[in-house]
């Protein structure tokens, strides 16, 4: 053999070599960072700090800066309880560790997590993104460069031309009689707009304002508004308020149960989608869940008199008014299958149907008797039907108006209602049914306590046992609960089954493929920032095989694959609430145990 091709042969070797050592050191990080699970975004100096490792061949694991030094050593712990899949994990815990700055977390034999920080304020991006995601979710305008960057798009669904579909006729609005309905948010993926979903959506952010405000008047989102006098946050839920303000009929006070095409779009930039738009028949569910937002909205509004003059009078009227068409009509239930049968065209867009609206009996007189101190709104409901405390969702509106009951406790006086002392009881009751048993997990969140809490928007369920646990919080002063809420928010961002942080735009590993139209239709590789998708889910509605059924795991990152990886802006609305409220209360986070 000649030199040349010996040298030849030698300079192949090498490089294979050195590929096969890249490629193994490679895969070998990758490995790690898949089996280290953590808040891909960081943590608070003085708040717990906890890591999940899947597996490891070391009982120690160590935190360490970017040039691999070591600044805090600690000792893995197995966990008390296995997972779902019936595998126990390892427990990293460093909340002893406080020095700020940006690390790794380094397990001999594994390798490195992915990079977090340690800071105060650790979640404000995260927090203010959550809500900017709606000016992005926002119908009937164009997204300005300015504001939104490469996600900048034309208008899309005007809806100043809507029209009366024949299920929703009424004697002075006929069939086929056109309306203008414009703003509001995009739903979800799909470009329809719901009362119902936007019942629990606007009120979690209006609650968020109410809660926190002298934290959230500081919250700049740089949408087109800001600037103008009113915080930013309530800036945003105006673009959707003002929208639900054109669903009443003002002839009867009734409110119809969404705004829809016939059929979804296909997944197409919004200026493209130009189907016929219709509302559809009114229904008790929306009347109530618009009773509600609109009592809340005017006590917050009466706080802006120079620059929303009106606004907060509108709402109140308009509260009333949709109050009494529900007590008038109190089993109006939305069925899509029932009104096709009898209308065209057909309309199958989302339901949104609640076959059960004596919560929304229940939210809707609380909103308006804190906003006009009538106790005469709480005697027309049982305050106190049945023993059950459900974390809210569309469907189950309850806890939002025993909420607003206990916070607002203090300016009852008199006419306090006698069932107060017993919601108090039970909210308290609830929060420490979560976290009972929460550190055991093999995640140690009161996410993962049990398998019924993945269905379906699961992701939604973390931040409504958040906000559960941070009303409990301020009922008590229990630092503890903050804790355990915290714990949520980090499961969301990472700390969780499938090593996704589910928030698009955060953490090393965010979904890049949400079940969102303008995101797979505008030709930018990012989703657009801020959006929490659905989460685990066994259930395969959509069709898409799932990598994993156990329920923990049941997730992929495919746009096909709504039921778990789409986008609805009631799973943010928690998102939203729970981020900003720990950035909110940050100096109070710290264990009791």
């Amino acid at each position: 053999m000649s030199f040349k091709y010996s040298r030849n042969y030698l300079h192949a070797f090498l490089t294979a070599v050195f590929v096969f050592c890249l490629c193994h050191n490679t895969f070998g990080q990758q490995d790690a960072e898949t089996k280290i699970r953590l808040d891909q975004v960081g943590f608070y100096p003085d708040a717990s700090k906890i890591a999940v490792i899947l597996s490891a061949n070391d009982s120690l694991f160590y935190v360490q800066t970017a040039d691999k030094t070591t600044v805090f050593t600690g000792h893995l712990k197995k966990s008390v309880k296995p997972d779902f899949a019936g595998d126990y994990t390892l427990i990293g815990d460093f909340t002893a560790f406080h020095k700020t700055g940006k690390y790794l977390l380094f397990v001999p034999g594994l390798g490195y997590s992915y990079p977090f920080e340690i800071n105060k304020n650790v979640h404000r991006e995260v927090a203010a993104a959550s809500i900017k995601a709606y000016y992005f979710m926002r119908a009937s305008t164009a997204l300005d460069p300015k504001f939104a960057g490469k996600w900048a798009r034309a208008e899309g669904h005007p809806d100043t031309s809507v029209l009366i579909h024949p299920s929703a006729v009424s004697d002075k609005r006929l069939a086929g009689t056109i309306i203008s309905s414009p703003r509001g948010w995009y739903d979800a993926g799909d470009y329809n707009k719901y009362i119902v979903n936007s019942g629990i959506s606007t009120s979690t952010l209006l609650s968020l304002y109410e809660d926190f405000p002298d934290y959230v008047k500081k919250i700049k989102l740089n949408i087109p508004e800001s600037g103008n006098g009113v915080p930013d946050i309530l800036n945003e839920v105006l673009w959707n308020l003002r929208w639900m303000l054109t669903m009443q009929d003002p002839n009867d006070g009734g409110v119809y149960h969404k705004l829809t095409n016939a059929e979804f779009d296909k997944f197409e930039m919004p200026d493209k989608a130009t189907a016929p738009r219709y509302v559809v028949e009114k229904s008790t569910a929306a009347a109530l869940d618009f009773t509600a937002v609109m009592a809340q909205a005017s006590r917050i509004f009466k706080q802006f008199p120079k620059i929303l003059p009106g606004l907060p009078d509108s709402c109140l009227r308009a509260a009333k008014a949709a109050w009494d068409w529900a007590n008038k009509n109190p089993d109006v239930l939305y069925d899509q299958n029932a009104m096709n049968q009898k209308f065209r065209p057909k309309v199958n867009t989302g339901t949104y149907a609640d076959r059960d609206v004596s919560d929304e009996f229940i939210w809707g007189a609380s909103e308006l008797y804190v906003t006009t101190n009538d106790t005469a709104f709480l005697h027309r409901v049982n305050l106190l039907p049945d023993s059950t405390m459900t974390i809210p969702t569309w469907s189950k509106v309850k806890l939002l108006g025993y909420y607003t009951l206990v916070k607002n406790a203090a300016v009852f006086g008199a006419s306090s209602p006698k069932e107060l002392p017993e919601i108090r009881r039970r909210l308290i009751k609830l929060a420490d049914s979560l976290v009972n048993g929460a550190n055991e997990t093999a995640y140690e969140s009161v996410m993962d306590k049990s398998k019924r809490n993945f269905f379906w928007g699961s992701n939604s369920t973390a931040g409504n046992e958040g906000i559960a646990l941070i009303q409990a919080y301020k009922l008590t002063g229990n630092a503890n609960y903050l804790a355990y809420a915290l714990d949520n928010l980090d499961y969301l961002l990472g700390r969780n089954g499938t090593g996704y942080c589910y928030v698009t735009g955060f953490g090393s590993k965010p979904p890049m493929n949400p079940h969102h139209r303008p995101s797979q239709s505008d030709g930018v590789v990012d989703p657009v920032p801020g959006l929490l998708v659905g989460g685990p889910n066994p259930g395969m509605q959509d069709g898409v095989k799932l990598p994993s059924t156990v329920p923990d795991e049941a997730y992929i990152d495919n746009y096909h694959a709504y039921a778990v990886n789409e986008i609805c802006i009631n799973w943010n609305a928690p998102l939203v609430y729970l981020a900003n409220a720990l950035e909110a209360l940050q100096d109070k986070l710290k264990r009791v145990n």
